[in-house]
């Protein structure tokens, strides 16, 4: 590898490219229009255009392309080459401003919730200038927005930067309130977003049909050993992924993305990345950047990369920690509590503005994460429930409870952490790590664990963003219109935090008891997508992103539809596939093996009218039993999934596939798990768990 930092950033057209390679005029114009939104000429962006075409074919690209995020879940990209004719017949190489600004797609090709009918076909592609473009294989990448022709948003982008917009003005708004941020001029939400995922060897990921259509195994009996011993988190690495992480590592680095941290995670052949955090909108598209490499790379080294969010069943699925701040153009983690929490007012205010926001946009939150692939993990061992709540920590909620009380707060005793004589002493920490909450204060952020491994990350925090501003904006008012703001602020912080500390929970989120509690609490409870996603259009939800200016009411009509459509498709593909595999796969699988098992009784019985055969007979009653109940579910399950498809309406359709369909999967998956513990591991058709979660780890 070359020095990190001569590699660290050389594919990017960033800051550093841009200073050196454009006149001073037209960096401080894109500047300008980076920071404050002003307007930018074409002339501006024609040399932006040159400069930038010039300095990708420096580095071997022949094409551009605008690189999006439509609502499919993944980016998208159309490549043209930089050549034109010239007059003598030969080519020259050019790239417009026109073109960098602006180009167009198929807008009725990608989902839309019905805002484009087939025949509306025009839809736009704009350069998004706050998010650096780069250079992957031969292209330039440009970042940028989709809209369609009529102008409704049709990507994961759009919102995101009006949510920031939204989030920047209003913490101004607040933050002249207070001495040492009365003149910051811009504050920015920023994310550090943790990136779980499975390795497993490309092979046997091939010999399984559900892992190639739907990502995540379909069936699957428990193996002898799973993740019980903890011997896999943090382990040592092995050569083959340590060589696959290093590869990864710099492709990432050459983009930009500061890639810190990577080990074992808790299931076998799970891992996980995790950058230093950036401002929201460059942290989106690093991460979905981050997942591009992950897949992209793998078959280099005879891997698949997995990013489905439960892709085994018996062991941890995956997720992604969106770790959220928000920062001042000054340099101030408007979160971070200093050395005397307690008396840092501007802290507590913001901090009970996301308690408030959290608390009453709770369903909105839960419903921004929701997805099939996601409710297989939330709940389980190793991911927050579907009950949204908020850590504080013993500490920070003793300072709400001092305020609430009137009482004088005692400072928590840092004390000294002394574990050996040649150990160095180190300070306590104020409070614990509480992994099983939804959203946790974590020192200095919000970890907001509900996120999906396969999700774009805009969409949480879009919704972050905007409840946080509306808040906050509600406090300017109240903070404008007082005669005396040192006292409003106090009230503020006291009665927000009376009024919503329902949310503020510090104990075992996984726990029977917190379940009745939360219910006690008023506190919702969607343990599904197809309950979660509806709630999109409540009157309270539409009003708050109509009221920041991130959707509309027809834009988030859209966005449910396709939410519970995603929805609806995952799990029908998901039946097929299972029916497809049954039907052609295990089913003859299990008759020959029933068919090997009765010849070998009727052999033995030939030889010895008296030999026991009782356990052979034993097996073969029990496999037959299995296999006829099986074939039962499976043509019921077939029947139901030409049953869904005539479900009128996305809502019904979404609950019908999850009550219906993925309920039939579910007792199909239990019979087959059955017979693979009885058949012979030779005659199974299919890589079983043992050699799906171990191999790569052997």
């Amino acid at each position: 590898m070359q020095n990190l930092t001569q590699i660290f950033g050389s594919m990017v057209f960033n800051d550093a490219v841009m200073k050196d390679r454009l006149p001073l005029e037209t960096y401080n114009a894109l500047q300008n229009t980076v920071k404050s939104g002003e307007h930018l000429d074409l002339a501006v962006a024609n040399v932006v255009a040159n400069a930038m075409k010039d300095w990708a074919i420096e580095l071997g690209a022949t094409h551009f392309s605008h690189w999006f995020h439509p609502m499919t879940g993944i980016t998208a990209e159309k490549h043209d080459s930089f050549i034109s004719p010239a007059k003598d017949g030969t080519i020259i190489m050019e790239f417009s401003g026109k073109e960098l600004i602006k180009g167009e797609s198929d807008a009725s090709s990608f989902p839309s919730g019905g805002l484009r009918a087939t025949f509306e076909a025009r839809g736009y592609t704009a350069w998004d200038p706050t998010s650096p473009a780069f250079v992957k294989d031969t292209t330039l990448y440009i970042p940028t927005i989709f809209c369609s022709y009529t102008g409704e948003v049709l990507d994961k982008k759009i919102p995101l930067l009006r949510s920031i917009e939204a989030l920047d003005k209003a913490c101004v708004r607040v933050l002249k309130f207070f001495p040492d941020t009365a003149n910051v001029t811009h504050a920015t939400p920023t994310v550090g977003a943790e990136q779980e995922y499975f390795l497993i060897d490309r092979d046997l990921y091939e010999k399984r049909k559900d892992l190639v259509f739907c990502g995540r195994t379909l069936f699957g009996a428990m193996p002898p050993k799973g993740q019980e011993l903890a011997d896999h988190y943090f382990g040592s690495i092995k050569t083959r992924v340590a060589e696959y992480m290093k590869e990864l590592d710099e492709e990432l680095w050459k983009l930009g993305i500061l890639s810190k941290t990577k080990h074992n995670e808790a299931a076998p052949s799970q891992h996980e990345l995790a950058p230093i955090f950036d401002t929201t909108n460059i942290a989106a598209d690093h991460n979905q950047m981050i997942m591009d490499a992950m897949k992209r790379l793998a078959p280099k080294h005879g891997f698949m990369c997995l990013l489905h969010e439960k892709p085994f069943a018996w062991v941890n699925g995956s997720g992604k920690h969106n770790n959220w701040s928000i920062q001042t153009d000054t340099g101030i983690n408007l979160f971070s509590p200093g050395p005397r929490p307690y008396d840092n007012k501007r802290f507590l205010l913001f901090l009970v503005a996301v308690i408030k926001a959290v608390d009453e946009y709770q369903d909105l939150l839960r419903l921004s994460i929701a997805s099939a692939g996601n409710d297989h993990r939330l709940g389980a061992g190793e991911a927050p429930p579907a009950i949204i709540s908020v850590y504080l920590g013993e500490d920070i909620e003793r300072i709400f409870e001092a305020i609430e009380s009137g009482k004088t707060y005692k400072p928590y005793d840092k004390s000294k952490m002394e574990v050996s004589e040649v150990i160095p002493e180190f300070t306590k920490d104020t409070s614990d790590r509480n992994r099983t909450s939804p959203f946790a204060f974590t020192g200095n952020k919000f970890e907001f664990r509900m996120v999906g491994s396969s999700a774009s990350i805009a969409g949480p925090n879009f919704v972050l963003n905007t409840i946080a501003a509306d808040v906050l904006n509600e406090f300017a008012d109240r903070l404008e219109q007082s005669q005396n703001a040192e006292k409003a602020i106090n009230s503020l912080i006291k009665r927000t935090y009376i009024n919503h500390k329902r949310i503020v929970f510090n104990g075992n989120n996984y726990a029977k008891e917190w379940v009745e509690e939360a219910a006690r609490r008023g506190l919702s409870n969607y343990a599904s997508a197809p309950d979660a996603v509806p709630h999109f259009l409540d009157d309270k939800n539409v009003a708050v992103l109509e009221r920041n200016k991130v959707l509309n009411r027809k834009e988030i009509g859209t966005r449910m539809e396709i939410k519970l459509e995603s929805y609806s498709k995952t799990i029908n593909i998901e039946a097929n596939t299972l029916l497809d595999i049954y039907f052609k796969q295990i089913l003859p699988a299990v008759v020959k093996y029933e068919k090997t098992l009765a010849d070998a009784i009727a052999s033995k019985k030939s030889v010895d009218a008296e030999l026991n055969v009782a356990t052979e007979t034993s097996v073969l009653t029990h496999l037959s039993d299995f296999s006829a109940a099986s074939y039962e579910i499976a043509l019921k399950l077939k029947e139901e999934t030409i049953a869904a498809k005539g479900i009128a309406g996305a809502a019904p359709k979404a609950k019908f596939y999850e009550t219906r369909v993925l309920a039939g999967m579910n007792n199909l998956r239990r019979l087959i798990d059955a017979m693979e513990v009885l058949v012979d591991e030779e005659a199974w058709p299919v890589p079983t768990y043992d050699r799906l979660l171990f191999s790569v780890n052997s």
